[in-house]
C-alpha cells in the first residue's frame, strides 16, 4: 500500500473531491429553493391578489436553481465514470 499508482490516486481523488461536490451541489440549491418557497408564500399572504406573478415567479426561478444542481451532477458523472484526468495525464 505504500506504493499506490498515480491512475489509483487520481481515480480515489475525483471520487471523494465528486462526492464533496455533490453534497455542496445539491444543499446549497435545495437551501436556497427552500428559502425562495418561503418569501413566495409570505408574500402570497400578504398580497393574495397578485398570487398568480408571484407563483409564475417562483417556478422560473425554481427551474434556473434546479439547473445548477443538475450542472453540478452532470459534471461529476464525466469525473466518476469518464476520468479525463487519467487519460490526459497518462496518456
Amino acid at each position: 500500500m505504500s506504493e499506490m499508482s498515480p491512475e489509483f490516486i487520481i481515480t480515489f481523488t475525483t471520487i471523494l473531491i465528486s462526492g464533496i461536490g455533490i453534497i455542496v451541489g445539491t444543499a446549497i440549491p435545495a437551501i436556497v429553493e427552500g428559502r425562495a418557497v418561503l418569501k413566495a408564500l409570505d408574500s402570497i399572504t400578504r398580497q393574495p391578489e397578485s398570487a398568480n406573478d408571484i407563483r409564475t415567479t417562483l417556478l422560473i426561478s425554481m427551474a434556473l436553481l434546479e439547473s445548477t444542481s443538475i450542472y453540478v451532477m452532470l459534471v461529476i458523472l464525466i469525473l466518476i465514470f469518464a476520468n479525463p484526468l487519467v487519460t490526459l495525464l497518462f496518456n
